[in-house]
């Protein structure tokens, strides 16, 4: 009886293990497209800038997370296609509940944090090439959007993002 015990375990572990061995996206049925990127090229003319130790984070060509394509929900958000397919890539991230601005606000990828390179420094997104100016919690996606997560050094000049007053 013991024996059987020890091999149904040994055979649920087996499956949990082989169940870890995705390729870490999750199938939406029915579900629309986009892509996603993370990067922090604009980081590399900078790297003597940064606080110590954090140099050593950056990948060598700027690329946390080459671009994917994701499948997502109608009526999803931009961080919830962030979230998922950050979680899914095991890349670390912090956010907090912005909720003065209703939305989230990303403090962190891949180790690498707002002011980490000065004080203009910190994430933002774009969609197809465009800084929309809201919370990426409430920018609701449409098929084929191309969603871009940037690290600024210059509170988006350095990515060629423009604030409208």
């Amino acid at each position: 009886m013991k024996k059987r015990w020890i091999s149904i375990l040994l055979l649920l572990a087996m499956l949990l293990a082989l169940a870890g061995c995705s390729n870490g996206q999750e199938k939406i049925e029915g579900g629309l497209t986009c892509t996603l990127e993370v990067r922090c090229d604009s980081l590399l003319p900078n790297l003597g800038k940064m606080e110590s130790g954090k140099a050593a984070l950056v990948p060598e060509d700027g690329i946390i997370l080459a671009e994917m394509e994701v499948q997502f929900r109608e009526g999803e958000s931009v961080f919830d296609v962030f979230r998922r397919t950050l979680r899914n890539e095991k890349i670390h991230f912090e956010y907090v509940d912005a909720s003065a601005y209703n939305s989230v606000y990303i403090e962190g990828i891949g180790n690498l944090y707002e002011f980490d390179c000065g004080p203009q420094s910190g994430w933002m997104y774009s969609v197809n090439d465009v800084y929309p100016g809201l919370g990426c919690s409430d920018y609701k996606l449409s098929e084929g959007d191309k969603i871009v997560f940037s690290f600024t050094c210059d509170l988006g000049e350095d990515l060629g993002a423009k604030y409208e007053e």
